[in-house]
């Protein structure tokens, strides 16, 4: 699973922006279940980042939220992305050169066009 929050961060809070990101980086990574993250920001436009976080499971991500470290210091930057959705579920991935990989959805009401 994937959870991918968007921001557009002004140049002035630039600073305080990836110093709140980077802690809630750190209080995601010591969730179980997590899988990887990056703090990412765009080429084009310097004012539009990413927070990208891979999770074992839907069940493993929620479950982080709900700890105490994640509240303090990852929920009120979570708070402040754009109102997009935030929740992906891999549906194919491939490694380099490697074959393509097709999982099916654990939504209940499966989409047979991924």
């Amino acid at each position: 699973m994937l959870a991918l929050n968007r921001f557009v961060v002004p140049p002035e809070r630039t600073a305080e922006f990836t110093a709140q990101a980077q802690q809630a980086l750190a209080v995601f990574a010591a969730r179980p279940g997590y899988q990887g993250g990056e703090l990412t920001r765009a080429l084009d436009d310097p004012a539009h980042w990413c927070l990208l976080t891979r999770w074992a499971s839907v069940g493993a991500y929620r479950r982080a939220l709900g700890h105490f470290d994640v509240k303090m210091y990852a929920t009120p930057l979570l708070a402040s992305a754009e109102p997009d959705p935030a929740g992906f579920e891999v549906l194919a991935e491939a490694a380099p050169e490697g074959p393509v990989t097709r999982y099916d959805s654990d939504r209940a009401e499966h989409d047979h066009a991924a």
